[in-house]
């Protein structure tokens, strides 16, 4: 047999890694000042543009992997139902259309001024830059929501479904502007569709090891690769592979399992932001105009179309904020306009640097929503409807006097034994509609909402029966925004959480939480308890002990 040559680390170009260890030291110092990781991603794109470093071959696989892995991800939790709501389709048509005509119409106007990049404007021009500027970042929007767990609650639902129909605005441009159709053999790409239920018996048979992470890996490399072959672009066949399961009970367990490795492949796609643009004072001065003059533009108008098509003020708010961004697909038609000619070729950088500029201050702005609807929430609520969209009501606390937030297997637990104790004065509350139906068959008094609707406690407080709550979610961000939001408001009641580290522990009981039950360190006493009490009347026998 030949031997295998061995592994020459000498042989990694230095280049490959520094992108990786500069990102690595930002985005910790953006940790330690309280920001999402990904600010300190954006910059060390940035600042190693600025030094002159380009896009490197790997950076760009690992960018492409990242995205390909988020979509099948998205895929996994979207309901197709989603895609058809009038709030979904209608919102991103609209903001789209009225978005590229207002981008359009500011960019004529300042060509009239004679400055420099807005000059020798014609109307065509101005209509595609407009259009490149009327998408927001799919790739941004998840990181906040997952970063959040709100990826199954409406605000999240409802934002991911609109970009997801952004994207198919996208592929139709780029499918039309290449003068390239789809092959015929495209149409066998039906076939998948019968073989949904070969696809779930694969994800049954896998187990919960290895094989799981395998198929997480081959499926959405194995649809984008088919729907590339065929004329498709390639990340559009990831989604639609990740809808084809969407809806199976592993599901979670297998998005769960690919976690770590989109989040790690993302990096790239961050640093190549900032690594894309080449940085000028007449570029910065363009896109910083663009952001301060059209992201506000944009906040407004989605806002505004979702509160006329019945959400909550508070849902429109979070999803609204989540969008406040632009996208990656508006470097994908700037390309492919400086390719045809129609666009020239610095308007590429204006565009990567104002994408960048509009992730730098959507972060704080996503990070404070809560915070910031809190404080204005009465005169945003002048904007809703007097009709609610069905899954966005109020949540009404009722004669519940014990709520459990999270009714994963942690909350579920909680709630049958203390219902077992104190009967029908406990509610559970879940984030997502499936968790809330499947408890609901079942014959739990459960309801579909989010523990950090400040509109909840307020109405809590009024009615005064809550007097215990317990924060079972299985991410510690959802708990702290829970304790923390409870005591800005000065809410008094007793308040319980689980915690999976030691630091998590101390910083929910510094937020003001009564109990914290660490689930790793108290599982083996847990147990203990349980196997005492099964077994413990014959144990005592055998060891001789009073009963």
């Amino acid at each position: 047999m030949q031997d295998l040559a061995p592994l020459n680390l000498a042989a990694i170009d230095v280049m490959h890694v520094v992108p990786l260890g500069v990102a690595f030291l930002l985005g910790l110092v953006a940790k330690a000042a309280n920001l999402p990781p990904l600010m300190g991603f954006l910059a060390a794109g940035f600042i190693l543009g600025a030094l002159g470093m380009h896009d490197t071959p790997m950076l760009e696989e690992i960018a492409d992997l990242g995205v390909t892995l988020l979509l099948f991800t998205i895929g996994l939790k979207l309901h197709v139902k989603d895609l058809a709501a009038p709030v979904v389709w209608l919102t991103a048509s609209v903001h789209m259309l009225i978005t590229t005509v207002v981008v359009a119409l500011l960019l004529s106007a300042l060509a009239l001024t004679g400055l420099s990049f807005f000059s020798a404007f014609d109307t065509n021009t101005a209509l595609l830059i407009g259009f490149a500027l009327s998408f927001s970042s799919t790739v941004f929007a998840v990181k906040v929501f997952e970063g959040r767990a709100e990826m199954s609650a409406i605000h999240g639902r409802i934002a991911i479904g609109l970009l997801i129909v952004q994207d198919i605005f996208a592929v139709v441009f780029i499918a039309i502007s290449a003068g390239k159709v789809p092959s015929v053999w495209a149409f066998l790409l039906f076939a998948l569709i019968p073989l949904r239920p070969l696809f779930f018996r694969l994800l049954e048979a896998v187990g919960h090891g290895e094989l799981l992470v395998l198929m997480g890996w081959l499926l959405p490399l194995v649809g984008a690769g088919l729907f590339e072959l065929v004329g498709i672009k390639a990340d559009l066949g990831a989604l639609v592979l990740g809808i084809l399961l969407a809806g199976h009970a592993k599901t979670n367990e297998l998005a769960k399992s690919l976690l770590s490795f989109k989040d790690l492949f993302l990096i790239g796609f961050f640093l190549s932001i900032g690594l894309s643009g080449e940085l000028s004072w007449a570029v910065l001065g363009a896109a910083l105009l663009l952001v301060l003059l059209l992201l506000p533009l944009k906040a407004l108008l989605y806002f505004l179309l979702m509160t006329r098509q019945h959400m909550r003020a508070r849902s429109a708010t979070l999803a609204s904020a989540a969008l406040t961004n632009f996208s990656e697909f508006g470097l994908i038609v700037g390309a492919i306009g400086v390719t045809n000619g129609w666009l020239d070729g610095s308007w590429l950088s204006v565009l990567a640097v104002a994408l960048a500029l509009s992730f730098l201050l959507a972060s704080p702005l996503n990070a404070m929503s809560k915070r910031l609807y809190a404080r204005w929430r009465h005169p945003l609520h002048r904007f809703e409807t007097r009709t609610r969209l069905p899954g966005d009501d109020m949540i009404r606390p009722g004669k519940a006097q014990v709520v459990v937030f999270g009714m994963g297997r942690v909350g579920t637990g909680a709630y049958d034994y203390l219902r077992s104790i104190w009967g029908d004065v406990v509610l559970g509350i879940d984030i997502n509609a499936d968790y809330v139906d499947r408890h609901s068959a079942k014959g739990r008094n459960v309801v579909l909402g989010d523990a950090t609707d400040a509109d909840f406690w307020a109405r809590a407080e009024r009615s005064g029966r809550v007097k215990l709550a317990l924060l079972a979610f299985s991410d510690h961000e959802s708990n702290m925004a829970v304790a923390r939001l409870l005591k800005e408001q000065g809410f008094e009641l007793e308040l319980a959480s689980v915690a999976h580290y030691p630091d998590h522990e101390e910083a929910l009981r510094s937020a003001g939480v009564n109990a914290v039950f660490n689930f790793y360190a108290s599982a083996g006493e847990s147990f203990a308890e349980h196997v005492a009490e099964e077994f413990g009347d014959r144990i005592d026998k055998e060891l001789g002990q009073p009963a």
